[in-house]
């Protein structure tokens, strides 16, 4: 069963924004991407919203996840965070099966 954690950061003058451009230009999100058990790492951004940024963070399961906050990767993120003075709301999911019901609805 995939876990996928959405963390909205916000902040001030495009920090948000800022923050997620260094964690990509810098390589750490590339490195999280390689980890055993990632599914996805995302930036998105909401068209409503220019001071947020929304993460899509999924993993395999919750030992993925365990093993990702005990690496050093972590220390990095947390000083960028404070850096850019971001401030976090964290939602987390547990998938489940698409119903049959609902299937008629997706286009793939």
């Amino acid at each position: 069963m995939a876990i996928t954690v959405n963390i909205r950061y916000t902040g001030k003058n495009g920090n948000a924004r800022k923050f997620a451009e260094e964690m990509t230009a810098g390589g750490t999100v590339a490195s999280i991407r390689a980890e055993a058990g990632n599914l996805r790492y995302e930036y998105c951004q909401p068209l409503d919203d220019p001071e947020t940024i929304l993460l899509i963070d999924s993993w395999e399961n919750q030992k993925a996840i365990d093993i990702h906050h005990a690496s050093p990767m972590m220390a990095t993120i947390a000083a960028l965070r404070e850096k850019y003075d971001l401030h976090m709301t964290v939602e987390r999911y547990v998938s489940a099966e698409t119903p049959e019901m609902e299937k008629r609805f997706v286009r793939e």
